[in-house]
């Protein structure tokens, strides 16, 4: 287990150099590699050819800051990204989960809670690798299984009843496992019009699929609201 966690290699992207070193000194004498970069523009380069197994990614950043970074990495990196930022706004965190990061702390943060959260990143990212299979017409994570030819969906081993304006639905959601998905979108895919902001069309069928894929509806963890934005299906939630 020793020799696993030392492997692993986290990339602290912050330009308080201070603050970095001191996150650094910490997460080192855990048993983790760490790479330090100060600046966006190289951290977008460095996250290329590096590939770490997680990225902790500050927003304020010069030269690209952190969001403009997380966008692009995203084109070519899989791993865990986690945002930090000093500004306490929900918009950064919407922003942030939609242009791909995977979790968000606020500053200040404790050493003991950045090490938790990057554990319980890792820990998701190696338990979800294994069990994550996409292709054109296929998706699987975990226990969950859409097929676009067959427009079946199945759930721990059993198939699941649902309409095909659900399935459209659903699989447009699972296509984009991990980013919000706005409504504009949903209610064009499933009604072939534009949003007029009132259309409840695909909030009803989302409460649906939740239904019948054994989400809890006050507290949804597989198909999460992003208020004023859309939905995310969440890709490791279904082990």
């Amino acid at each position: 287990m020793i020799e696993e966690i030392e492997r692993q290699h986290i990339m602290l992207v912050e330009d308080d150099m201070s603050l970095a070193e001191w996150f650094s000194d910490y997460l080192t004498e855990h048993g983790y590699m760490v790479t330090l970069v100060n600046r966006g523009d190289v951290a977008v380069e460095l996250i290329k050819t590096d590939n770490p197994d997680l990225v902790v990614l500050d927003i304020m950043l010069p030269v690209k800051d952190g969001f403009d970074v997380c966008r692009e990495a995203r084109g070519f990196y899989h791993g865990p990204i986690l945002m930090m930022t000093a500004r306490d706004q929900e918009m950064d965190e919407v922003l942030g989960l939609e242009l791909g990061a995977d979790d968000y702390v606020t500053k200040p943060v404790k050493p003991r809670v950045l090490l938790s959260r990057i554990k319980a990143l890792l820990r998701r990212s190696n338990t979800s690798n294994d069990n994550v299979s996409v292709s054109e017409n296929h998706i699987q994570f975990g226990q969950f299984h859409i097929d676009a030819l067959s427009r079946t969906t199945k759930l721990n081993g059993k198939s699941v009843a649902i309409s095909s304006n659900e399935f459209d639905v659903l699989w447009h959601l699972a296509k984009s496992a991990g980013q919000v998905v706005n409504r504009t979108e949903l209610v064009h895919q499933l009604r072939g019009i534009d949003y007029d902001g009132f259309d409840r069309s695909v909030d009803i069928t989302i409460s649906r699929l939740r239904k019948k894929l054994g989400d809890d509806a006050n507290n949804p963890y597989r198909i999460k609201t992003i208020w004023g934005k859309g939905y995310l299906l969440v890709a490791d939630s279904w082990s």
